[in-house]
């Protein structure tokens, strides 16, 4: 939810403890649009604060993420932003406008409004009560027949504005500083900043690729896809499916054959590993893993190490006393991998998602090599039995070749966030 705010003339736009707390790379889009709408309104943007999520379980707020002052700076000269909601609007809450009907709750925002759906409807709720509160927001703000300079403010907070706190810079130079002299620093420092100061010594920076594997249990389940695991693991991913989302998987209803045809089902760390060695990586290769908790632990991922020994991750190269300001909190924990996958040489990624999406436009955006998997190509071939090597991986390479950095122009109805190219990068 957000609410705008009218004070002594000027439009008041703030995002308070009206928002759920959220992954912060969806934070990314409402903030974007967030800033969008308010120029619309010439309004004034409030930093947000975050509510706690109990399936996150994650206290993270606005300012442990982003740095702040940033985020103001660069965004000074297009709209203005305070850090604080103001002492007349104390009372606007989730809670005020969850426990009745509130004549300033716009809640008909429909899902790709148009800049003129907010002057029209919203402006006069700000006139007549002083302030509005827009709920539903997710979404809410539409891609196309946008203004050019509308359009260029998005792309600016996305990929500008928005920068992580200055740890979480430190720690992710850390570890890229450890990925590409890995002899020099084999000996993990607990003082990343000082070990920093020493990197414009070291020679010979070497390459690495990172790996985002998109495995975890929710994926899992919500897929409604196979993995090995038989009758058991059916069962359970079933019966946690239906718990999380009574039902409302539409996946469910097609054959696990279907889904992997369709490339409907997400890598397992086994047929990610495949297709890198189809590609040409090997044992030399340096891997970082970006990832959350992997479904069925270290166990799933032991043909994926001996593939690549020298993968690596954010508990491999860090001590104890360093992830400690990061531990236990998702946001942060994601800040890290997707900080040090915008830094990696390659990004490849195992299945499409909000990180995927993210760092794909964030990468296209700064010309930088991803590697897109054919999900459909693949699942059909894995549900090949009778493939040998040289055929896979003669298909895996045909099949890729425009698959690798090739930038990718937004269509009608799709979003800049993930199609950054032309709306973010042309001056015309």
């Amino acid at each position: 939810m957000i609410a705008i705010a009218y004070v002594s003339n000027r439009s008041m736009l703030f995002l308070s403890t009206l928002l759920n707390y959220v992954p912060f790379l969806i934070l990314f889009i409402k903030i974007c649009d967030a800033v969008a709408v308010a120029k619309i309104l010439n309004a004034t943007l409030v930093i947000p604060h975050l509510e706690v999520n109990p399936v996150w379980q994650d206290s993270s707020t606005f300012m442990d993420i982003f740095d702040v002052d940033h985020f103001i700076n660069i965004l000074q000269d297009d709209i203005l932003i305070v850090k604080e909601v103001p002492v007349e609007f104390y009372w606007s809450t989730r809670e005020y406008y969850a426990t009745g009907i509130r004549a300033t709750r716009v809640k008909t925002a429909p899902v790709h409004a148009s800049a003129n759906w907010y002057t029209e409807n919203v402006l006069p709720v700000l006139q007549s009560y002083g302030i509005a509160a827009i709920a539903p927001f997710s979404h809410r703000l539409a891609f196309d027949d946008m203004s050019k300079d509308i359009q260029r403010l998005r792309c600016k907070v996305n990929f500008q504005a928005l920068a992580f706190v200055p740890h979480i810079r430190a720690l992710g130079n850390s570890l890229i500083n450890r990925l590409r002299y890995p002899a020099q620093g084999s000996e993990v420092s607990t003082n990343y900043l000082e070990e920093l100061d020493n990197t414009n010594k070291k020679k010979g920076a070497g390459k690495f690729v990172v790996l985002h594997l998109r495995f975890d249990k929710d994926m899992a389940a919500h897929s409604a896809c196979e993995f090995g695991g038989g009758k058991a693991e059916r069962l359970a991913l079933a019966k946690y499916r239906q718990v999380i989302w009574q039902g409302r998987v539409l996946n469910s209803q097609f054959t696990d054959e279907e889904l992997r045809s369709q490339g409907r089902c997400p890598l397992t760390p086994e047929e990610i590993g495949l297709l890198l060695a189809a590609l040409g990586f090997d044992n030399s290769t340096r891997l970082y893993l970006a990832s959350h908790k992997v479904y069925g632990g270290e166990a799933r991922i032991l043909t994926l190490r001996d593939l690549f020994p020298l993968m690596e991750d954010k508990k491999s190269l860090t001590s104890s006393e360093e992830r400690a300001s990061i531990k236990g909190k998702a946001s942060l924990l994601a800040a890290v991998d997707y900080y040090v996958s915008m830094h990696s040489d390659i990004f490849i990624s195992a299945s499409p998602g909000n990180m995927h999406n993210a760092v794909v436009a964030h990468r296209t955006y700064e010309n930088r090599k991803t590697i897109r998997p054919s999900m459909a190509l693949l699942g059909q071939l894995f549900l090949n039995k009778t493939l040998t090597w040289p055929e896979f991986q003669e298909a895996i390479r045909e099949k890729h070749k425009n698959r690798q950095g090739q930038i990718r122009l937004r269509k009608t109805g799709q979003s800049l966030y993930t199609y950054p190219a032309p709306d973010c990068m042309c001056n015309a």
